[in-house]
């Protein structure tokens, strides 16, 4: 079984979305480790704030087929792709890391260059798993959340009921 991390983000119905996808992680994929949600500024666009998370799961899912599902449970949510790449959505779910794994696999470039430039997601994971280490930078995520020039980017954690929890 792979050490996956997933980040999830959303700015339309944001809890709505992200308490689905959640719950559609945990029917495909059994037990999940999970940040708090933290809400934050679109970045790249003007528009409503997010709720962004880390969820951490253990697959046997090739990379490419991970990909696909995860890709499933955002369209089930509404997920238009027509749009401009920074946009407003629904729900959007990006492998992070799948484990040690670096490259480009099935078309996925791991491991996710925002994991290193976006608060967004390098927070939630260092808290999910703060002595893992990203197999480029070969640093444990805490580190690069130490290192981060936290100031660059609002995000404050929100209160957020899931009764998956």
């Amino acid at each position: 079984m792979a050490q996956v991390y997933l980040s999830l983000g959303s700015n339309i119905n944001r809890a709505q979305h992200i308490r689905a996808a959640l719950n559609a992680l945990v029917e495909k994929f059994g037990e999940l480790e999970v940040s708090r949600v933290f809400e934050s500024e679109a970045v790249g666009f003007q528009g409503d704030n997010f709720y962004n998370l880390v969820v951490g799961l253990q697959t046997d899912l090739p990379v490419g087929q991970l990909a696909l599902s995860l890709r499933g449970i955002e369209d089930a949510n509404g997920r238009l792709r027509s749009g401009p790449k920074f946009s407003a959505r629904t729900l959007d779910i990006d492998i992070l890391t799948y484990d040690n794994l670096t490259g480009t696999i099935d078309g996925v470039k791991l491991p996710r260059g925002e994991i290193v430039k976006n608060a967004f997601v390098l927070q939630p994971l260092a808290e999910i798993a703060p002595q893992a280490v990203h197999s480029v930078e070969q640093k444990t995520y805490r580190q690069l959340w130490d290192e981060y020039d936290q100031a660059s980017q609002k995000l404050w954690p929100v209160e957020f009921i899931w009764p998956g929890a």
